[in-house]
């Protein structure tokens, strides 16, 4: 990787609107929302439902466009290609963890692993039963979907979305289903991945997973506003 990439933003979202079309009105999901995200920072995303945070969440990772604006991963434009485009620069860069659906139900863990690493140049920095390992699953990874726990699927659902070592990992109410045992253990594993370099945007209610944020996004009505790190506040 050469250096211009290295000094670039993990992910820069410039003046991002959404709007949809309801009749004769514009409905604004999202108005003029920027966001930088740097490398080894995790961003918790909050707001109250309907906010905008899920479609805030899409747009970054490339699987909805926005009607302005544009955003960019590691430097590379993401917004405004051609779906093929979209879909190669999210294989290469982005790893998405959903609150559920993360596993297709007919393969095993393991070929949910495996399935998104085909076609993606350059080797994976882990293989599959290595990424089982480092989620705590490496003895469920002939298992389906149906048949693990909920804390499992959230587990195997980050083992899948960091099957090729992105650099960002985008996170939509990743907790939100979990005991709160469960849930420290997810934000534990999402809290040594920004460690680890990447960066970590999370959309959530979960006031654990704010106190584990780096800086918070506050979005209401599409308009977003940013707040003090909630540690960095409970410490002064």
């Amino acid at each position: 990787m050469n250096a211009r990439a290295e000094a670039e933003p993990a992910l820069c979202a410039r003046e991002l609107y959404r709007f949809y079309r309801s009749g004769d009105e514009e409905v604004f999901a999202l108005r003029g929302v920027s966001l930088t995200v740097d490398a080894g920072e995790t961003v918790a995303v909050v707001g109250p439902s309907g906010s905008g945070k899920s479609t805030l969440l899409a747009c970054l990772a490339g699987l909805d466009e926005p009607s302005g604006g544009e955003v960019r991963l590691r430097g590379h434009r993401l917004s405004h290609r051609s779906e093929w485009e979209r879909t190669r620069l999210r294989a290469q860069h982005v790893g998405v963890l959903l609150q559920s659906g993360n596993l297709l139900p007919h393969l095993s863990v393991r070929d949910n692993i495996r399935l998104p690493q085909h076609g993606v140049p350059g080797r994976p920095a882990l293989c599959a039963d290595e990424l089982l390992d480092l989620v705590g699953l490496s003895e469920r990874g002939h298992a389906l979907a149906r048949q693990l726990s909920g804390g499992q699927l959230a587990r195997a659902g980050l083992a899948v979305a960091l099957a090729n070592s992105p650099a960002v990992i985008l996170a939509d109410e990743p907790t939100g289903e979990l005991d709160s045992t469960t849930e420290q253990s997810v934000l534990a594993l999402l809290t040594a991945q920004a460690q680890a370099g990447k960066a970590v945007i999370i959309v959530t209610h979960s006031s654990r997973a704010v106190r584990r944020a780096d800086r918070v996004i506050t979005l209401a009505d599409g308009i977003a506003t940013a707040g003090r790190d909630e540690t960095a506040r409970q410490a002064s």
